[in-house]
């Protein structure tokens, strides 16, 4: 398991934010290729304006999710188990962001 200052640690992790932020955009995208709601919409469009920033807080609750995990684990997890995450937080990051939260 990960101590809450690895998993601080990882925040920084580049190339974990790189994978997170990639996968979140075609998580939003899966999204928009659906039937979406207005505020998925609009959620979709705030992350391709801004991935980085959205990608930070994806890594943030993607790493929450999975503070069970150890360092290596979380790090050696394949394309396949970070966009599982990432869809999985994906709803959640949505909803909080259009009711102001995030």
């Amino acid at each position: 398991m990960a101590t809450l200052l690895e998993i601080k640690q990882l925040f920084s992790n580049s190339d974990l934010q790189d994978k997170i932020q990639a996968s979140l955009l075609i998580s939003v995208q899966a999204i928009l290729d659906g039937a979406p709601t207005a505020d998925q919409q609009k959620y979709a469009a705030h992350v391709f304006s801004n991935p980085k920033a959205e990608g930070t807080k994806a890594l943030m609750s993607v790493l929450a999710t999975n503070s069970g995990a150890t360092v290596s684990q979380i790090i050696g997890a394949s394309d396949a188990a970070i966009n599982t995450n990432v869809a999985s937080v994906t709803s959640t990051l949505s909803v909080a962001h259009n009711a102001g939260l995030v």
